[in-house]
């Protein structure tokens, strides 16, 4: 679908850039308020990690959504865009104490703490300047989920969160504590998940834990059930918009939450994925043994997916309406991973033709790098170009 990209436009700029397309954002962030609404205490915080382009952030922050957060450097971003500091959570396995301090500093929502020593070091900081910091704590449920080995994230043999047998003793440790006050429990099995079982098995466990606290007499305001919703790289025009409907409905299925407590979610690449493409421009079409290449100005330092996940991205040559040809698309990096895709069809390429790498509006601009020496790449929106 030629027809949904700016291609005049494209011609004037150099390559390789990325480019979100606006209307997509907003009809996607649309449909999440639309169906968050149909569920009283469900309150969602997007995932900064997964782009944290400014312009982008600004249209989510005035959609309403909060931020998720996994560095003191996303916090700073959230709150530039204009995202309320009591609408952002903290998480990550490696808090830095500056980062701690920024955050309480701010007076962010919650820190999702991952460990006893982390804890403890929130409780000094947050003792030190005379304040009450807010905690969840991230346990790991021991879930798997159907998605590549390296973004599972919620198997006991994963670094992330606190195993579920030391969850009363941390919690006991942190009532004591005059400078933290536990609120909730934060979980988060992994990303681009599309099998709703995955979510279902996550609720059951989920409620597991709390009928364990309840027999405590423990009832916690908030259960943070993370993100994890995929979307469909296949076929990024058919399904622009992930089925939010299917996904936050499980939840209010199978997540047993008591009238005193809501449920948090923190979507990121299900937001800002499909909104995103890689444009770049083709170098040089190379005739091999028994295969031909086609060899792009954009390579793994500007979406690195491919080569990290072995992730398909679908390509598309917006600048030929030639007969289809297979291609292996490759990049310009002096690295043997630097493959986008082989075995590719596209419209007969040629030099100077312009290739769109969809589905790259998450860990796409946010994970670029400047191996070999190479500038990141601008980003436009459809905004700007229309």
């Amino acid at each position: 679908m030629k027809g949904i990209f700016p291609i005049h436009r494209f011609r004037e700029l150099e390559t390789p850039f990325y480019y979100y397309d606006t209307k997509v954002l907003r009809d996607t962030l649309a449909v999440i308020n639309k169906e968050v609404a149909k569920y009283e205490k469900f309150s969602v915080h997007y995932a900064v990690k997964a782009n944290a382009n400014p312009k982008v952030l600004t249209i989510i922050c005035e959609s309403g959504l909060g931020a998720d957060c996994v560095s003191g450097g996303e916090i700073r971003a959230a709150i530039k865009a204009g995202i309320p500091a009591d609408k952002v959570v903290f998480a990550g396995v490696g808090k830095a104490d500056w980062e701690i301090n920024l955050g309480l500093d701010y007076g962010i929502f919650c820190f999702n703490v991952e460990s006893v020593p982390e804890l403890e070091v929130i409780n000094e900081l947050a003792t030190a300047k005379g304040k009450i910091a807010n905690v969840a704590f991230r346990i790991n449920p021991n879930v798997g989920a159907h998605t590549h080995k390296n973004i599972t994230t919620g198997l006991a043999e994963n670094k992330f969160g606190i195993s579920m047998a030391d969850m009363d003793q941390v919690i006991d440790t942190a009532l004591a504590m005059r400078n933290v006050k536990f609120i909730g429990l934060h979980f988060h099995i992994g990303s681009q998940i599309l099998d709703m079982g995955d979510f279902v098995a996550l609720c059951n466990r989920v409620n597991e834990l709390q009928e364990k606290l309840y027999a405590r007499q423990i009832i916690v305001e908030h259960i943070n059930v993370g993100g994890g919703l995929g979307i469909d790289y296949a076929h990024p025009n058919r399904q622009p918009v992930p089925d939010f409907a299917a996904y936050f409905a499980t939840y209010a299925q199978h997540l047993k939450l008591r009238p005193e407590q809501s449920a948090h979610f923190e979507l990121g690449r299900a937001v800002t994925g499909q909104c995103g493409s890689l444009i770049s421009k083709v170098l040089y079409v190379k005739q091999g043994a028994n295969k031909q290449f086609a060899i792009l100005d954009a390579g793994m330092t500007d979406l690195i997916r491919p080569a990290l996940y072995q992730a398909y991205h679908k390509m598309e040559n917006i600048t030929s309406e030639e007969p289809v040809e297979a291609y292996d698309v490759v990049g310009p990096i002096c690295e043997s991973s630097d493959v986008f895709g082989k075995a590719i069809d596209l419209n007969k390429v040629h030099r100077g033709d312009l290739i769109a790498l969809r589905s790259a509006g998450a860990y796409g601009e946010i994970m670029a790098s400047g191996y070999n020496c190479r500038e990141i790449p601008k980003a436009y929106t459809l905004d700007e170009l229309v």
